[in-house]
């Protein structure tokens, strides 16, 4: 028989979680399974996690049980696929795996507040600075003599 590892949903509107379960490729999502492997919880609060029996797992990939995709990224999370691998077997049967806090949504943080102005102090030096200039008689030229020059 053609086996998969698949995720089977259940919760409510908006708020799901999944049996991981081994089924027979043939049947509806929703069909019959033939084991419960776990479950994957990613809404759960505070922090989103997955549990697998990771004997009976390794047991049922090692006999030809295709996994789906979202379940083969659960399992590598969880080091299965590594098990699967190299040939080896976890200690522990129970695998469990947290994936930190999930960002609460809808909530915009303040904006830092903005520096102080800087003191007067330093625009009373610049100021003193640029009569000297003006009075050494010598000025730049400006932008407009530039394009003048140029142009003849």
């Amino acid at each position: 028989m053609a086996t998969v590892i698949r995720l089977k949903r259940g919760g409510r509107k908006k708020k799901p979680y999944y049996r991981i379960v081994v089924q027979d490729s043939r049947s509806r999502v929703k069909g019959k399974e033939i084991e419960v492997l776990g479950v994957y919880h990613p809404c759960a609060r505070p922090e989103p996690f997955s549990r697998v029996n990771a004997h009976r797992a390794l047991h049922w990939l090692r006999t030809g049980a295709q996994p789906s995709d979202t379940v083969r990224s659960v399992f590598s999370k969880l080091g299965l696929m590594a098990h699967l691998h190299h040939g080896t077997t976890p200690e522990e049967a129970m695998v469990e795996f947290s994936h930190g806090p999930e960002a609460v949504k809808g909530y915009t943080p303040p904006a830092p507040p903005k520096p102080a102005p800087a003191p007067v102090q330093e625009e009373a030096a610049e100021t003193e600075a640029a009569p000297e200039e003006a009075a050494s008689g010598e000025t730049a030229p400006s932008e407009a003599d530039n394009v003048q020059e140029s142009e003849s």
